[in-house]
């Protein structure tokens, strides 16, 4: 069982790793000289991209496809739980069974989130003509993770199997599309700042 522990602790330790030559290589290239005046409050603005601005409400593509949102924020909530039990899991026959409980709930239901986006990627056809192959992949090996992790919790048999998966998955988080983790905050801060700047997040009060 400690091989099969510090297999998944090496592919944690890769992915660290590489996220953050991503990191270093994403912060050395220049950004465009934004000449326009300051009219506005930039870090209200970032503060609004980490916050308001990313609620439902705040953006016409949740507000039209709410339930796509909740699906995509259930499996991201499977995905943080995921990597949280994996991390305790050398502790799992101390845990309360009432978290074990709760946590084996959660896992299964964001792997089940999971599959049903993997399985829109493929049925609908604009989805379909957008994803590449590393699309299809990240989702499936996301939800494999979340699914064997939530198995491992509870039944000895996939304890090993949960750590070769998450050995994987870790590994390969900085080489695919699940390093849109890093990129995330980013982005954020990028459309934060750009919109901060111009006064335009957040919304200017109306005029009396």
């Amino acid at each position: 069982m400690l091989i099969f522990q510090l297999l998944a602790l090496a592919g944690l330790a890769a992915g660290l790793f590489g996220i953050y030559l991503r990191y270093a290589e994403t912060k050395r290239r220049a950004l465009p000289i934004d000449k326009s005046p300051v009219k506005g409050n930039i870090p209200h603005g970032i503060a609004y991209a980490f916050t308001t601005g990313m609620m439902p409400w705040a953006k016409e593509s949740t507000r039209i496809h709410l339930i796509a949102y909740l699906r995509g924020i259930g499996f991201h909530i499977g995905i943080f739980a995921a990597i949280g039990t994996v991390i305790l899991s050398p502790l799992r026959g101390f845990l309360p069974p009432l978290l074990s409980s709760t946590l084996f709930w959660v896992l299964i239901l964001g792997a089940l989130l999971g599959a049903a986006g993997g399985v829109m990627r493929l049925a609908e056809h604009n989805l379909r003509g957008l994803s590449l192959p590393d699309d299809h992949f990240a989702v499936w090996l996301t939800t494999l993770f979340i699914a064997v992790t939530g198995l491992g919790l509870v039944f000895e048999a996939f304890v090993v199997p949960m750590y070769i998966v998450s050995a994987v998955t870790f590994a390969y988080i900085p080489l695919g599309k699940i390093r849109h983790c890093l990129y995330f905050f980013f982005s954020r801060t990028f459309f934060g700042k750009f919109f901060g700047r111009r006064a335009v997040f957040p919304h200017p009060e109306p005029l009396k």
